[in-house]
């Protein structure tokens, strides 16, 4: 049986003293308790936020820098000598660990995508430490997941983990902000995050991090929809918090995971790939697409949108003007305007080589009931 997985998210604040620097007692906790979950047999990957906090300090800063090139530049600075320390506490008790960095179009690039999760599983294997954060130093607004807990779910999903380890300087969700209600009662469990929690949840950022429980739940909602379950809490004093944690005896709050995980490709499909044109469909392809698992053929489509070759990921439209998924495209656009509205007979007469399906139904994934797209 193979060995499972968690992916533990350190935000900036449970890293740093109350000026923002990095604080070598509260880094060498979260070291101990990632041991601790490597000796009950469990593999971790630890994605670590601290790399401006460590950094801006030696760039002669009192605070957190608010432009990009600031946060790029502490980065720059800062990553090295987080890594350094990682190494040196891990070192210390006989284990190996290693950097790392990743943006956004590592995994929006199918082949940089399926790279990084052999790497990562590379390093599983040899029992070291991968410790992931975003490139600060490279990445810019555009492209940047603006936090580490939408990067860790990200993670998590791409592992097909079976714990994400969200840490918060609050123990879990409460039904108010405790820190300005005393009258807030925990929430120690939830089946799902929903749009109306979300809306209800206060989206106050730590003063050096960059996260909020907002961007917690967030990052919570995509984990568990791939099949992750997710825990939110604090770092205790006790590193032990984090082998209790997985065995549900956690104080912080548990999300639910979906009933299955969700498959690497329909992931980076739903996730991570970007559109190159869109399908608009009928009423009887839509249905066969959301209802009764099939594919899509070249009479259920009504309209095409974009320049898109075969292979390329394409979002399909219904007949209300509703997305209702993305799939990969077996036919170039300039076939597919072509021969929309046509049954798959007369497709081949024209094109013999052409296939059947314009999307098979396993390039495919709903937007509808997934909540993933």
């Amino acid at each position: 049986m193979d060995r499972q997985t968690v992916v533990v998210k350190v935000g900036t604040s449970s890293l740093t003293d109350d000026r923002g620097r990095l604080e070598e007692e509260k880094l060498a906790r979260q070291v101990d308790g990632v041991l601790g979950l490597m000796e009950t047999g469990y593999q971790v990957v630890l994605v670590s936020s601290g790399a401006i906090a460590a950094g801006f300090h030696e760039l002669g800063l009192s605070s957190r820098p608010r432009t990009l090139a600031g946060k790029q530049a502490a980065a720059a600075v800062g990553q090295g000598a987080l890594v350094q320390r990682y190494r040196e506490r891990f070192a210390a008790k006989g284990k190996g660990c290693a950097q790392v960095l990743l943006t956004r179009s590592d995994f929006a690039d199918r082949v940089r995508y399926l790279n990084a999760l052999a790497t990562i599983n590379y390093l599983l294997g040899k029992e070291v430490v991968p410790i992931i954060n975003e490139n600060d130093s490279v990445a810019v607004d555009e492209i940047r997941w603006g936090d580490n807990d939408t990067l860790a779910a990200l993670v998590a999903g791409l592992l097909q983990a079976e714990w994400l380890l969200l840490v918060t300087n609050t123990d879990g969700l409460y039904t108010d902000n405790p820190h300005k209600n005393r009258q807030a009662q925990p929430i120690r469990r939830l089946t799902e995050v929903d749009d109306t929690l979300l809306q209800q949840v206060d989206g106050s950022k730590s003063t050096f991090g960059s996260g909020g429980m907002h961007s917690k739940l967030t990052a919570a909602r995509l984990a568990a929809k791939t099949g992750v379950r997710v825990y939110i809490g604090t770092a205790k004093d006790d590193p032990s918090w984090m082998r209790n944690a997985v065995q549900q005896e956690g104080s912080g709050t548990y999300i639910e995971a979906a009933a299955r995980h969700v498959s690497r490709k329909e992931q980076w499909i739903a996730v991570h790939s970007a559109s190159t044109g869109r399908l608009h469909v009928d009423n009887g392809a839509a249905r066969a697409l959301l209802q009764e698992g099939g594919s899509l053929l070249p009479c259920g489509v009504t309209a095409v949108e974009g320049t898109f070759a075969e292979g390329e990921i394409v979002e399909v439209i219904d007949s209300m003007g509703v997305s209702i998924g993305k799939g990969r495209i077996r036919y170039p656009a300039t076939l597919i305007t072509q021969v929309m509205g046509w049954q798959s007979t007369d497709v081949l007469k024209l094109n013999p080589d052409a296939p059947a399906e314009v999307i098979h139904r396993d390039d495919w994934v709903s937007a509808v009931g997934t909540e993933i797209c």
